[in-house]
This record gives C-alpha cells, structure tokens and sequence, in this order.
C-alpha cells in the first residue's frame, strides 16, 4: 500500500517544520504561493518551451536563469525566501534552480539519488524548495523520498541507460522502496527536503502533466565551487553577500522576455 505525506504545516509556524525535517529529511508547506502567481509560472514554462523547442520540458534548467526576470522575481517571492532562510539562516543566495516538466504520457523518470552528489557547494548547506506548478501525484510521478535517509552518507553515482530518466544516472545503492513517501502536492504546495535523503519520481504515464519547480538556496557562507563566476544562476536574495559573486537582477525588456505582473519594477 502506498503511503502519502500528511504532514502541513503553516509558513508561519516555522519552528515545527524545522524539528519535522532535522529527523525525516524533508517537510511540506501548505498554499505557499496564490493561484495568480502559479499561473503565471505554469505560462512561463510554456514560454520557455517555446523558446527552446529542442530542450525537453524536464531540463529546463539554471542556464536559462541568468537573463530570465520572471524566472528571478519567482525564486525571490519573500513567501519562499521566508521558508528559505528558516533552514539556511537569514543571508540567503540562489544556487540554482529547474523546472522539471513532465508531459503527459511521456514524462521521464528521476532515479534515486542525493542532491549533494551532484552539486558543487562547499560546505553542502544547502535546502531545495520543490514548488508545484501542477498538482502532483503518484498517478503522474510525483517525488518520492525515503524518510531519515538524510543521516546516511552521501553515496556514488552510477550511470543507468536502461531506463529514460532525467539525468542518466542514479545514486549507487540499492533502495528499499517500500520505505518511499509519496509527495502529493497541490499548486502552490511546497516540499522542503535536505541535500542528503534519497528521492525519485517516476515516469508520467497519465493524460495529466506533472510540473515543478525546484529551488536550491544557500546561505551566502556556502561556496559555490565553478569554473563558471559568477554561476549562471547565482543570485544574491537577501542580507550579506558572502564569500560568491553573483549575477545582476536581470532587467525586464518588453519583446525579448516573459510578460508577468509587476515586470516594469524589473526595468
């Protein structure tokens, strides 16, 4: 039998979240963002799908970010930045960010893994906000994770081209997935979870699409280790900037990027 996270808690009441995901790795956020806003976000990952036709709806992802005002004026809504630094303290960076757009009936897997087997952030203080465009649901692949795994270490990776998956690879250990929780999220709904724990989705084979947006903030004490300064999606959100560069707040220029409300405080 399928379990389902039940767990809600209000953004006001930050505290118990925090004590929620110190011991199962992740937590839930209720009606973080209105509907107005999410529609917006669901309108813009059509935008970019019709800027970039031969880039698949799941891996709309960071490099896009750097020139994209919506994109930036979403991650920084004081609602997800408040969550944000409830984790990661009251400095807070955008590491990185993607939307991961499953289409209907062909919707590609995530397969299990750690985040911070991927990332290059020294320390690994980390936190991802997965926001839901769409509903999610295990009908339409919704994340997965195994609670508590965040206090094992971080495993290897290895590459698996069995199945279509997003990144190709999956984290080098053998899961028991009857141990999985379901992360049923509504739009607007948000899914706090740690670098560390073990998660995946699986493939969207319903009539439905299955979007989300994840956010990756750190604090700004956090080292952002690239080649690439500043990072393509570095952007300073609030209080001291710390030890990264990061990229100026792109200006919004009427023609060339997504239209939204309020763009003209972006000119």
């Amino acid at each position: 039998m399928k379990k389902e996270a039940l767990m809600e808690q209000r953004v006001s009441e930050p505290a118990p979240a925090r004590s929620d995901y110190e011991r199962d790795g992740y937590v839930i956020y209720r009606n973080v963002l209105g509907p107005e806003l999410v529609e917006e976000a669901s309108g813009h990952v059509d935008w970019l799908q019709e800027q970039h036709p031969d880039v698949r709806p799941e891996q709309l992802h960071h490099t896009l970010l750097t020139d994209d005002p919506f994109w930036v004026r979403l991650v920084s809504d004081p609602s997800l930045v408040d969550i944000a630094a409830s984790f990661v303290g009251p400095d807070v960076a955008l590491f990185a960010s993607h939307y991961i757009c499953k289409p209907p009936f062909s919707g590609e897997a995530v397969l299990w893994h750690q985040d911070a087997a991927y990332w290059p952030l020294e320390p690994m203080e980390v936190v991802t906000l997965w926001l839901a465009i769409d509903r999610s649901s295990p009908e339409n692949g919704c994340v997965r994770v195994i609670p508590g795994s965040h206090r094992k270490e971080v495993f290897g990776l290895r590459s698996n081209d069995e199945v279509a998956s997003v990144f190709g690879t999956e984290s080098a250990v053998e899961v028991d997935e009857s141990e999985a929780v379901d992360m049923v999220l509504g739009p607007g709904d948000v899914e706090v979870h740690h670098p560390n724990i073990l998660h995946s989705s699986r493939a969207n084979l319903s009539p439905h699409r299955r979007c989300g947006l994840t956010i990756r903030y750190i604090p700004t004490s956090t080292r952002i280790v690239s080649d690439q300064q500043p990072y393509p999606s570095a952007f300073l959100l609030r209080g001291d900037p710390g030890v990264n560069q990061y990229q100026p707040r792109p200006r919004y220029i009427e023609g060339r990027h997504f239209a939204f409300r309020g763009a003209g405080q972006w000119e």
